[in-house]
């Protein structure tokens, strides 16, 4: 017998409560094997609808280890796409024969908490469309989103932005630098019914979050001509949301959340309204929670504003982890 089959197994058994209520509340797309903490390192099984998406991050697959995996979920009449993404960059490198790859480029439609988004297994980018370990956040958006104005910043495909809108919010604005992205944004407001569709701006973060602030964005910074940016009224927000990825570089600025999480912070804390909600999220795992959230009230004392209350959001039980330290980290501060 494999040696994966028992893992396999033993995942599925962890998650029969879960993904019984899942389905109870229309949602196709969740986790079903989570390899760092489940036994087999770097590997992740998750379902995204009618697929079934194997991707592996340290080492590919053995001929075996693919078999196994295939023949496990077979109950399931999924259709099976592998991504090897254990080269350089996490870049897909394995190719797939035409009429998988053809399967794998199709379009598609999933659901999660009632809420429809695209979804292609493989596409021009390398990261799914919908990354499943936020649905908590999502799901937290969805309870709080009625009636109100949200920021969605580094939205990418703008599920937080459709979740909200879809819970009832009054304005929504979705903010990524990539304008693939916020193309498959907005197609995914156009598969729901939606009292508000959400405003899509295409822009590097830190000339958005410093016009929607206040703070204003310069045009010659240090005796240099910045590029173009998309011009903004100055507003704020009744929730905002902030997803950033662990390290990007422009000419506006440095994102690195190990380093200098409070240059994206205090924008978009002035961006929140007073008597407001910022969600925070820190993917990086060697960050520590705790001292994360100390920088953060730090940099909102330093701001003049006071974080009056904090809620954690924990990613669900398909995202296991070993000591209950996700390296996911969601935080909720009523500003």
């Amino acid at each position: 017998m494999s040696t994966l089959l028992p893992l396999l197994q033993a995942a599925d058994a962890q998650r029969t409560a879960l993904l019984a209520q899942l389905h109870d509340e229309n949602t196709n797309a969740y986790r079903l094997f989570h390899g760092s903490v489940e036994g087999r390192d770097g590997l992740t099984i998750d379902r995204y609808g009618d697929v079934l998406l194997i991707q592996t991050f340290h080492t590919p697959l053995s001929d075996e280890e693919h078999q196994t995996i295939l023949d496990h979920y077979a109950p399931l009449g999924l259709h099976a796409v592998y991504n090897d993404r254990s080269g350089s960059n996490s870049r897909i490198g394995n190719p797939l024969p035409e009429a998988e790859l053809a399967e794998a480029q199709q379009p598609r439609v999933i659901s999660e908490l009632g809420v429809n988004y695209h979804f292609e297994a493989r596409h021009d980018g390398q990261d799914p469309w919908l990354f499943l370990d936020l649905r908590a956040g999502r799901r937290r958006v969805m309870q709080l989103a009625e009636g109100k104005s949200v920021l969605n910043l580094f939205a990418y495909t703008g599920g937080v932005g459709v979740a909200a809108a879809k819970a009832g919010a009054s304005f929504v604005m979705n903010v990524d630098f990539a304008e693939s992205s916020l193309r498959v944004a907005r197609g995914n407001a156009k598969l729901n019914t939606l009292a508000t569709r959400p405003r899509c701006v295409q822009s590097d973060f830190f000339p958005a979050i410093r016009q929607l602030s206040g703070l204003g964005q310069a045009k010659m910074v240090r005796g240099k001509k910045m590029p173009p940016f998309q011009p903004l009224e100055a507003r704020q927000f009744d929730l905002v949301f902030l997803d950033p990825p662990r390290y990007a570089k422009s000419p506006f600025g440095v994102v690195d959340l190990i380093n200098d999480y409070a240059a994206l912070f205090k924008p978009s804390l002035l961006a929140t309204a007073e008597g407001g909600i910022i969600i925070c999220c820190n993917n990086v795992a060697q960050v520590d929670a705790d001292a994360w959230l100390d920088q953060l009230k730090r940099s909102a004392e330093k701001a003049g504003r006071t974080v009056r209350d904090v809620e954690w959001i924990s990613p669900e039980a398909d995202f296991p982890s070993f000591d209950g330290k996700p390296p996911l980290k969601m935080v909720l501060l009523h500003v």
